[in-house]
């Protein structure tokens, strides 16, 4: 059959391991959230009790921080009013931005049909980098790859007086990438600096 080989997560008894492993858990989030809305509560129902049983309340009575709220923006200062609102415009899109992005991990998936393997990004720069430093005829100081789920960007900084092919170290990566086949494929870019290196 033709096609590309299987990625091992594509079973689904191994999906759900290979996504907590390439996507950042929400569980701290969740947690801090949790704790944030319990501390409230908590503290509303001992006010509550506190002014049921006719004694002073701790910080603010119920009642009074209710009024307070409504009457807004009256009886406060617009520039405690306007810090106010910006930390809690931070706290919110903090935990709007935790619910919505995809959170992925620096990690790609490799195809193989026996077994699940997820390598780091660093992992496949590091590989990309040796064989664009072969292409190139160059040392390992004068090769830089960034790898990024869509993208892997090679910079070169050719020796002085040495021409680089910048189409060799494209086919180069590609190959390589090829070879190991990352799940999702990143497309390459080669940037070779204007400045050379004077060689040793």
């Amino acid at each position: 059959m033709g096609g590309a080989a299987p990625v091992a997560g594509e079973d689904p008894a191994m999906s759900r391991i290979l996504r907590r492993e390439t996507h950042s858990s929400r569980a701290g989030a969740a947690g801090i959230a949790a704790v944030l809305v319990i501390i409230l509560c908590v503290y509303a129902l001992l006010e509550s009790v506190v002014r049921a049983i006719g004694q002073p309340p701790w910080l603010i009575d119920p009642g009074t921080a209710a009024e307070r709220i409504i009457a807004l923006p009256s009886g406060i200062s617009p520039l405690l009013l306007g810090a106010s609102g910006a930390v809690i415009a931070m706290v919110g899109l903090f935990f709007f931005l935790h619910a919505v992005l995809p959170g992925r991990r620096a990690r790609h998936l490799l195809r193989d049909p026996r077994t699940a393997v997820v390598v780091d990004d660093e992992v496949l720069a590091s590989a990309l980098a040796r064989r664009a430093r072969t292409a190139a005829n160059v040392t390992q100081e004068q090769v830089m790859v960034v790898v990024s789920q869509q993208l892997v960007v090679v910079n070169v900084r050719p020796t002085s007086g040495s021409r680089v092919s910048e189409e060799a170290v494209l086919v180069a990566v590609q190959a390589e990438l090829e070879e190991m086949s990352p799940v999702p494929m990143p497309a390459v870019r080669v940037n070779l600096a204007s400045s050379g290196v004077i060689g040793a």
